[in-house]
């Protein structure tokens, strides 16, 4: 009789016990999640959520307004991972899942005169700092939709323009044309002088 030896194929398959969640990659944690584990989706949450509160926070320009987005999009995708594809990495759907979150509390919510809260406690000049981000913050929520949301995605977050078209759902040339445009216009509001044509 020969001894068990863990490397050995011909012993059963599943007979090694269950990796810990957090050796699990996302699509791992996903497929886990859907076969009814009840904490591969907080293992998900947990390794993402921080990332996911930034773009809405960035999107939304609102510390509260992007907690309720976050927090709406993390119930929206435990209740539809089964419409996770697998055709992108799982960060992209998140972000896609979180954009729309955001877009649709901006739209219902229509904040006025809100304005991003920015943690400036390590900055030597914090005045001047607040008042570039608030010109960078009014510029950007001047563009259009689209071009703000390109640029969210690509210049602020780095994502790659196939994975911010992954995420806004068009074409890798136009999240091109989006960024590109958007570009222009921010570097023109913010040529202009404060409060001036």
């Amino acid at each position: 009789m020969r001894s068990a030896d863990p490397a050995d194929p011909a012993e059963p398959a599943g007979s090694a016990p269950p990796s810990p969640l957090s050796d699990l990659d996302d699509r791992q944690l996903v497929r886990r999640h859907l076969e009814g584990d009840p904490d591969a989706f907080g293992e998900l949450f947990r390794r993402h959520r921080n990332r996911m509160w930034a773009v809405a926070l960035r999107t939304t320009g609102n510390r509260e307004l992007a907690a309720d987005c976050v927090q709406d999009a993390f119930i929206s995708a435990f209740r539809r991972a089964s419409s996770y594809r697998g055709d992108a990495a799982v960060t992209t759907w998140l972000h896609r899942i979180v954009v729309n979150a955001c877009l649709d509390r901006l739209r219902k919510e229509k904040p006025v005169g809100q304005l991003p809260e920015f943690d400036l406690a390590d900055r030597h000049d914090a005045q001047a700092s607040a008042e570039v981000r608030l010109d960078v913050w009014q510029a950007l929520h001047q563009l259009p939709e689209g071009q703000r949301m390109a640029l969210i995605l690509v210049d602020m977050h780095g994502l790659s323009v196939a994975e911010a078209a992954a995420v806004l759902e068009v074409a890798e040339g136009t999240v091109k044309s989006r960024c590109s445009r958007g570009r222009e216009a921010m570097a023109e509001l913010l040529r202009e002088p404060s409060g001036q044509p």
